[in-house]
């Protein structure tokens, strides 16, 4: 009787920690998506119907929640790319990705700002970023090859598209939801090869890490 007591009180306990993660994990993409990713802790776990100490048992870091909370959609951002790459038209292959992406942004404004920090212990994350830049970068050269894609378009200029999509998205709000679409459209047109003032140099990758760890530092 001891052994069935003991047997059915570790399966309750583990039944209540595996519906405290649940909760937790739905209560953080709510409120990421509302807030941004600097919303307190205290305010997942509030959300979440539990304590702040539970909360630190299943996650014993804000990025170990992150990476929980976003690695799906950061499979989807991916999966978005190998969509892209299968598209016979290398021109709407690329403007249809650049498009979903920003989208996701806009739906999400957690998933805005985590497409343009880095997380280096998020392993599952950074996989799926790593997959879809490994994409990016074969998406771009098809683009160029057919012609449709200005020659000095850089992978850099999309990360720098992330960013300012963020910021659009982060600033308007319920105000204006819809703002982001125009921006995004101002930048695919000037991607076409026909867009023919000369950019600027685009900044060096080293560059843009530092400035992704920056905006991650205040987390």
């Amino acid at each position: 009787m001891a052994v069935t007591e003991d047997t059915d009180g570790m399966r309750a306990r583990r039944s209540d920690a595996q519906r405290n993660r649940a909760r937790l994990l739905v209560a953080a993409r709510e409120v990421f998506a509302e807030s941004g990713l600097a919303v307190p802790m205290s305010e997942i776990a509030r959300r979440a119907g539990v304590g702040i100490a539970t909360l630190s048992r299943n996650f014993a870091t804000r990025e170990a929640i992150i990476d929980a909370t976003f690695a799906p959609r950061m499979t989807a951002y991916a999966d978005a790319m190998q969509a892209a790459l299968g598209d016979p038209d290398p021109w709407n292959g690329f403007s249809q990705y650049v498009w979903t992406v920003c989208g996701m942004q806009a739906a999400d404004r957690g998933f805005a700002h985590v497409l343009t920090m880095t997380f280096p212990s998020a392993l599952e994350l950074e996989a799926e970023r790593t997959r879809a830049y490994k994409g990016l970068r074969t998406l771009i050269a098809r683009a160029k090859a057919a012609g449709a894609l200005r020659p000095d378009f850089s992978s850099v200029d999309l990360a720098l598209i992330l960013m300012a999509n963020a910021g659009v998205v982060g600033a308007t709000g319920d105000a204006a939801p819809t703002a982001w679409r125009r921006m995004v459209a101002y930048f695919v047109r000037a991607c076409a090869v026909d867009a023919v003032d000369p950019l600027p140099p685009a900044p060096r990758a080293r560059q843009m890490q530092q400035a992704l760890h920056r905006i991650h530092d205040p987390l």
